[in-house]
């Protein structure tokens, strides 16, 4: 679809101060002036307010359309009032009077376009950049410099509407077919550090775009930090929780990072194999971090125990009861995870199988990936994701990585959809729903 602006209200933008103008020039045609600028300011109000057309068509996301066009038709009625000016200035006599009058009325017209569409792409868009919103909020009403301001924001938000309403109509051309709607529903395990919240999901976008496809979704709940055997024993209370619930017999588990380690250890170690279909895990350190036992070894203690005691009270603020920082950090080293790969082999009768990605460079991530990339690239001659190298994320009947086309590499949380951004050339929601798909094709 191309961006294209409201031509209604452009017209009605260059009306209105044209009309003022010729009025005090002294035109004598007075009251069909005066209803023309009446009727003319009210369209451009109304036009700025209303939804487009494509509200049904692109639900949510119309907001990023009618956003976008509404700036368009702001810059492109600036342009037109300077033709339209010098026009006026060369046919009428535009003394000092008459000119104000024009300046004040192309301003005001132009507030509402301006306003209704800044507020729609900082409120809605979410590829844009903090500096992009701050710049747009500080500088729309503030021509030329809103022109510069508008046309950035103008540009990332497109590329968003762009790639939302290509997904939606994705989503409704296969909607009949319900890839995601496997045998046995999808058990999403989270990492270290992070819960499974309702405010702010750890799977980013992921979880909806597989219910939008069929899949019946839930979440691992376990502590955010704690060892491999005590959140393993928490997983398959969760399963457990599920299939008495359900009735499902089995899951379909998801792991990213630590996670995967933890259903490894449910399902070899606690007997939850027999409740398990697949384990899919992804970015998931099953040979361990080795600047992890580096740091631990090598840091001071007194400063390692003040770290642990000032995480541990604060999850219990939020509500954790027994979060256990050193416990999680010491299970994710290379020397206990040697450990549990001898105590937890490949679980009978589970499909296994992992996934991985890598960073190109420390700028494929913001802080503070691009400094742990840095760190993990001094221990591995392995590519690593800013936490975890590639040759430590293999495991399973197969392993496969995630090539992005562009130069920028994906980083441990892109592969969560952790930060809702949209990256070039590779759609994290999209590998999501390949992945469960496989599972479907494959009878799970």
């Amino acid at each position: 679809m191309k961006l294209k602006p409201y031509y209604s209200t452009v017209l009605s933008e260059l009306i209105v101060p044209c009309a003022a103008a010729l009025l005090a020039v002294g035109m004598q045609v007075r009251w069909p002036f005066v209803c023309l600028i009446i009727a003319a300011a009210l369209w451009v109000v109304v036009s700025s307010c209303l939804p487009s057309g494509l509200r049904k068509k692109y639900p949510g996301v119309f907001v990023i359309h009618d956003g976008c066009a509404l700036l368009r038709t702001y810059r492109m009625s600036i342009l037109l009032h300077i033709v339209e000016f010098i026009l006026l200035k060369i046919f009428f006599d535009m003394t000092l009077s008459p000119t104000l009058v024009f300046i004040g009325c192309a301003v005001a017209v132009g507030f509402a376009p301006a306003l209704g569409g800044t507020l729609r792409l900082i409120f809605r868009c979410t590829q844009l950049s903090i500096g992009q919103r701050t710049a747009l909020a500080l500088l729309w009403w503030l021509p030329p410099l809103s022109f510069i301001a508008m046309r950035s924001c103008e540009k990332t938000a497109w590329l968003e509407f762009d790639r939302e309403s290509a997904r939606i109509e994705l989503d409704n051309v296969r909607a009949e077919n319900e890839v995601c709607k496997t045998k046995y529903p999808i058990l999403l395990v989270h990492g270290i550090f992070f819960r499974d919240l309702n405010f702010f999901n750890y799977w980013g976008r992921v979880p909806k775009e597989l219910i939008k496809n069929g899949a019946t979704v839930y979440y691992g709940d376990q502590r955010s930090a704690a060892s491999v055997e005590e959140c393993a024993g928490e997983l398959k209370t969760k399963i457990e929780e599920i299939i008495n619930a359900t009735g499902c017999g089995k899951v379909n588990v998801i792991a990213h990072s630590k996670g995967g380690l933890d259903i490894r250890y449910a399902a070899s170690c606690l007997g939850m194999n027999k409740y398990i279909a697949s384990i899919t895990t992804i970015n998931t350190p099953h040979k361990g971090c080795e600047y992890a036992d580096f740091m631990i070894e090598h840091a001071p203690q007194a400063f390692l125990q003040f770290i642990a005691a000032r995480y541990n009270s604060a999850l219990a603020h939020f509500g954790e009861n027994g979060a256990d920082f050193s416990a999680g950090v010491s299970d994710l080293t290379a020397k206990r995870c040697a450990e549990l790969n001898k105590k937890a082999p490949l679980p009978e009768g589970v499909y296994c199988r992992s996934f991985g990605s890598y960073m190109k460079n420390r700028r494929s991530a913001g802080f503070p990936l691009n400094c742990s990339y840095l760190i993990a690239k001094l221990f591995s001659r392995s590519p690593n994701d800013g936490l975890v190298d590639l040759e430590s994320m293999r495991w399973g009947e197969s392993f496969d990585i995630f090539e992005p086309k562009s130069k920028r590499g994906l980083s441990h949380g892109d592969m969560i959809d952790l930060f809702r951004e949209d990256i070039s050339g590779f759609d994290v929601r999209e590998e999501y729903v390949n992945i469960v798909s496989s599972l479907k094709s494959k009878g799970f």
